[in-house]
C-alpha cells in the first residue's frame, strides 16, 4: 500500500553507510566522518568545533573556504583521502590549529604560504604522500612545532638549514625517502631535537658535522640505508644519545658516541659486514653498549672469526687486543 512506501530521501537517511551519517550536530566540539564515498568536505560545522576528522574517504579537493567559521579548531585529521593539492589560504581561518594530519594522500607539493598563519601548530604529519621537495617558507612561521613527520615521500634532498626556524622541534621523521646525501648544514638549528629518523633512505655516508646542531638528541635511527663508512667522531656531539640503530647497512668499522657514566646505549648494528679486529672489539668493550639482535651481529672478517657473533668475540680474552 502507498502508506508503507518511504520517501526516497528518508530511505537515503536510513541506509547504512550513507553520507548522511556524516552530518554535523549542533554545538558539537568534535566531528568525525569516515564515509568511503564522501567526495566533498562537509559544510555547516558548528563554530564550537575543536576537532575535525575526515579520513578514509574519496575527498580529492578542498575549497579555500572549507574551514571558514571554525575559529576554535585545534585538530584537523585528513588522512587516507585522495587530496592532490591544498589551497594556499586553507588554514587562515583556523589560527588556533595545533594538530594537522595529512597522512596517506597524494600531495606532491604544498603552497609556499600554506602555514603562514598557523603559529600555534605543534604536530604536522605529511607521511605517505608524494612530496618531492621541501620549501623553506613552509617552516618560517612554526615556532611551536614539536613533531614533524615527512616519512614515506620521495624527497631526494634536504635544503640547507631548511629546519632552522623550528626551534621547538623534538621529533623529525625523514624515513623511507630517497635521500642519498645530506648537506653539512641540512639539520642546522635543531637544538632541542630528541628523535631523528633517517631509516630506509639511500645514504652512503654522512657529513662529519651532521649531528653537531643536535646536542639534545636521544634516539637516532639510521637502519636500512647504504652506509659504508662513518666519519671519525661523527657521534661525539651526541652525549645524550640512548638509542642508535645502524642495522642493515654496509658498515665494516664502527663509530660510537662517548660513553656516559650511569647510562647504557641501546645499539643495533646487526646485518653489517663487521671487521672483527682490535679497533671494533676494543670500542665495544670500552663503551659496553646493550646490543640488540646480537645473533645477527656477525663478523665478516678476519677469516678466523667469520660467522661468529661480534659480542662473543669482543668479550673473548684471546683476541690480543
Amino acid at each position: 500500500p502507498p502508506s508503507r512506501i518511504l520517501p526516497p530521501l528518508l530511505l537515503a537517511l536510513l541506509a547504512p553507510g550513507t553520507v548522511a551519517a556524516c552530518s554535523p550536530q549542533p554545538n558539537a566540539t568534535r566531528f568525525v566522518c569516515t564515509e568511503p564515498t564522501l567526495s566533498t568536505f562537509p559544510t555547516g560545522l558548528p563554530p564550537t568545533t575543536l576537532a575535525v576528522s575526515v579520513e578514509f574517504t574519496a575527498l580529492a579537493a578542498l575549497q579555500p573556504t572549507a574551514l571558514v567559521g571554525l575559529p576554535l579548531l585545534q585538530e584537523l585529521h585528513l588522512s587516507s583521502n585522495r587530496l592532490g593539492a591544498l589551497p594556499e589560504t586553507l588554514l587562515r581561518p583556523v589560527p588556533a590549529l595545533r594538530v594537522l594530519d595529512l597522512t596517506n594522500n597524494l600531495l606532491a607539493d604544498l603552497p609556499d604560504g600554506i602555514f603562514s598563519s598557523t603559529g600555534s601548530l605543534q604536530h604536522l604529519v605529511l607521511q605517505g604522500n608524494q612530496l618531492q621537495g621541501l620549501r623553506p617558507n613552509w617552516f618560517q612561521n612554526l615556532p611551536k612545532l614539536r613533531w614533524l613527520d615527512l616519512a614515506g615521500n620521495v624527497l631526494a634532498e634536504v635544503p640547507p638549514a631548511v629546519f632552522r626556524p623550528l626551534r621547538s622541534l623534538r621529533s623529525l621523521d625523514l624515513s623511507r625517502n630517497r635521500l642519498a646525501t645530506l648537506a653539512p648544514d641540512a639539520l642546522a638549528g635543531l637544538r632541542v631535537l630528541e628523535q631523528l629518523d633517517l631509516e630506509g633512505n639511500r645514504l652512503g655516508t654522512l657529513p662529519p658535522t651532521a649531528f653537531v646542531p643536535m646536542p639534545a638528541l636521544r634516539l637516532l635511527f639510521l637502519q636500512d640505508n647504504e652506509l659504508w663508512a662513518l666519519p671519525g667522531g661523527i657521534f661525539a656531539p651526541l652525549r645524550q644519545l640512548r638509542v642508535l640503530d645502524l642495522a642493515r647497512n654496509r658498515l665494516r668499522e664502527l663509530e660510537l658516541p662517548p660513553p656516559t657514566p650511569g647510562d647504557t646505549l641501546d645499539l643495533d648494528i646487526s646485518g653489517n659486514p663487521w671487521v672483527c679486529e682490535c679497533p671494533l672489539l676494543a670500542l665495544l668493550r670500552r663503551a659496553a653498549p646493550q646490543l640488540a639482535a646480537s645473533h645477527d651481529t656477525l663478523c665478516a672478517s678476519p677469516e678466523r672469526y667469520r660467522g661468529q657473533e661480534v659480542a662473543s668475540v669482543s668479550q673473548a680474552g684471546d683476541t690480543g687486543c
